[in-house]
């Protein structure tokens, strides 16, 4: 798969309310770093079993369904294993039924058609004031 591919299947499942990644997207070795993770979480999670693991149960107890992932703008890079992707999710607070939204840039990179590394610069303060924890 193409970096751009990998990137729709993960919105897919972003909509589905699915976990961010299934096992057959992932390279043995995947990377995921949020160099800007709230308070508590980790900035970087190696290894697929570990990515996996941490993002089930992460969606698990996120209190958001994703309802759109809009203002979706890839940018393709000089090497064509790499993207760098803006986008807004918005979702609607399961509890509250608050809908609110928040920005994104991802850079992924892939490798023999798997991701190998996912950066994601998150806006924090917007996702704590969805979920109401601002």
């Amino acid at each position: 798969m193409t970096p751009t591919e990998i990137f729709d299947a993960v919105r897919r499942r972003w909509l589905a309310n699915r976990p961010t990644f299934e096992a057959d997207l992932l390279a043995d070795d995947v990377a995921v770093e949020a160099p800007f993770a709230a308070p508590g979480r980790p900035t970087r999670i190696e290894g697929k079993q570990r990515v996996l693991e941490y993002t089930q149960a992460s969606r698990a107890r996120f209190p958001v369904r994703f309802i759109d992932c809009r203002n979706v703008v890839v940018h393709t890079t000089t090497d064509p294993e790499v993207i760098v992707v803006e986008y807004e999710l918005v979702g609607t607070h399961t509890a509250t039924g608050a809908t609110a939204s928040a920005p994104f840039i991802a850079v992924l990179r892939t490798r023999d058609g798997r991701l190998a590394h996912w950066r994601e610069y998150q806006n924090t303060p917007a996702i704590a004031q969805a979920v109401g924890q601002a």
